[in-house]
Order: structure tokens, then sequence, then C-alpha cells
């Protein structure tokens, strides 16, 4: 049920008066505010380590099943890379060889894809179109040079409906050989948005447990939208343009300006963030029963705090 992750009611809109629906939405804020600084990871996961093998880089992952919790108290079965979701986030260059070596822990088999990425067609990880599932207690190996630069992803293509959004599913960011048309920026961050079977998520957390983009004022920040979920979120930044420049990868010939911007399942969307304007700024979707119910904010809702 995609609507699991919403805070358990206290009360219905006729029962419940103004003091215990203010007294829900404060308490929901102050938990958000408490936990600042407390999951390091949130937006700062370091990139998957990776070994040697002649001129190719070897990484590892473990598919394997853990219990998440996405929000206070909101325990999940969660499927996944290395034990957290979103996955490690695997960042290589443009021309890298890369060999990938999947470990099957899991009661399903199961097969990943390389979202957006110019691959050989046998490595697709598509089964029985392209390759065989991974079985459980079965090691998978794709092998590929990687060709495309941009914000791609990786994810499960089998059962992928409950395996995706149960949390098989991470970042692939290739960065350009040629660096000339990329922004400089002061900070860069990959926002994975997800719903259904965890719940209404950013980076495999909900709020309260989503953690600020903190910057200082007059800074510029790189945001990396990918969406792994079934629906559409209109991502909304309240006080700030967004500054969209490239989408699935691929740099836009007009980069555009808009506060709202509607990201659909598999798509990728990076945008610039100029930090102009002071304050605490709500980042959230803008479908609302994503973000807000009567017992407060919940879900897909973050802020960005520009520090003068």
């Amino acid at each position: 049920d995609q609507h699991q992750q919403e805070p358990t009611p206290m009360g219905s809109m006729d029962t419940m008066d103004w003091q215990a629906m203010d007294d829900h939405h404060e308490a929901g804020i102050k938990v958000f505010l408490d936990n600042i600084g407390k999951d390091s990871l949130f937006w700062r996961q370091p990139p998957l380590e990776f070994t040697m093998d002649g001129d190719v880089k070897v990484f590892e992952i473990t598919c394997q099943e853990v219990d998440w919790e996405t929000a206070p108290g909101m325990i999940y079965p969660a499927m996944t890379y290395n034990g957290i979701v979103p996955g490690p986030e695997v960042r290589v260059t443009e021309g890298d060889k890369v060999r990938f070596l999947f470990t099957n822990q899991m009661a399903q088999s199961t097969a990943i894809h390389f979202h957006g990425l110019l691959i050989p067609n046998n490595m697709d990880g598509v089964p029985f179109i392209t390759q065989s599932p991974i079985r459980p207690g079965e090691i998978g190996t794709i092998e590929f040079t990687v060709r495309n630069f941009g914000s791609h992803m990786y994810h499960s293509h089998h059962n992928a409906a409950e395996q995706t959004t149960r949390g098989m599913l991470g970042a692939f960011i290739v960065e350009p050989k040629d660096t000339s048309k990329e922004p400089v920026v002061d900070a860069d961050y990959t926002m994975i948005l997800n719903d259904s079977a965890l719940g209404f998520t950013i980076n495999g957390k909900s709020f309260p447990y989503t953690q600020p983009i903190i910057a200082k004022l007059g800074q510029k920040i790189r945001v990396r939208y990918m969406n792994e979920g079934l629906m559409i979120h209109p991502m909304h930044l309240h006080g700030i343009p967004q500054q969209v420049f490239a989408k699935d990868g691929y740099y836009l010939p007009a980069p555009y300006l808009c506060d709202t911007l509607n990201i659909a399942p598999g798509e990728r969307y990076d945008v610039l963030i100029d930090c102009t304007e002071p304050g605490v700024w709500a980042f959230h979707c803008h479908i609302l029963s994503h973000a807000e119910s009567r017992d407060g904010m919940f879900g897909m809702v973050t802020v960005l705090i520009v520090q003068e």
C-alpha cells in the first residue's frame, strides 16, 4: 500500500480540534530539527569502492534483505544492495571499463539493469530476454565500458515493482572526460525519489528522518533528481528557482527556470540552485498527499537552509 507511510491518524477532521492538529504538526518539525546531522550518509554517501583487475574497475555488491527504518517506528522489510537504501552510489568516469559482481543472498531471483547507460545488449539485465536471472546463492557478472556520462541509475529488473520499490536501487553517476561544460558548484546532491513498498521516501527516508540541504548565502548547488518509484513526483522548492540544465544524463540545449519540476518514474533531472535567499525553505513533492496529512508533514519533505 503506497499510503502506509502516512502517520496513523489520531482523529478525523471532525474530531481533531485545531490545537491537537497544531500539536501534531509541531511535533514532527521538532523531531526533524532534532535529527539534523544525525544521518551523515543521507546526502554524503561515499562512492562504492572498487579493486582493479588490469584496466577494469571491479565492484562487488550483495543483494540482501534487511529491516529498514524510514521514519520513527516505521520499519519495513527491505530488499537492498549492501544492506542500505538506496544502494551504494557508483561514481565512475566516461571511458572506464567496469565489472560488477552481484551476490544474491535473497530468497528471490533478481537481475540488475543499468538505467540510461549505453551498454551491450547481453549486459542489459532483463531476465529471459538478454540474461538469465541471478538465482538465490548465485553471483551474477555484468561488464561493460562506460560510454555516456551523466546522472544514471541501477536497479532490479526482476519482480521490479516489488524489488525496486523495496530498495533495490542506486545512483550511477558518470563524470565526463571533458568537464568544460560541467557547471562549477559548491556542492553536489543526489535525491532519489521512491514510493509504494517503503512509503514515500527521499534517499530511503521519510520526513521527519530526512535531512536538510545546508548552504551558505551565495553558494550554488547541484541537485540530481532520480525517480525510482511508481508515481510522478513534482518537486517544489519554496523561495528560490531551480535551473534545469540536463535530463536523463543529456545537457538541455536551452536550460530553463522553474519552481516545481515534474519527475516521472525512470526520469533523471539535473538542476542548479543559486542560494540567493536566506532562510529555511520547504522542499517537497507537490502532490500533497505524498507530503502532508492532518497529523503534519511526512514522506517526501525536506528543507533547504540558506545561512547568512
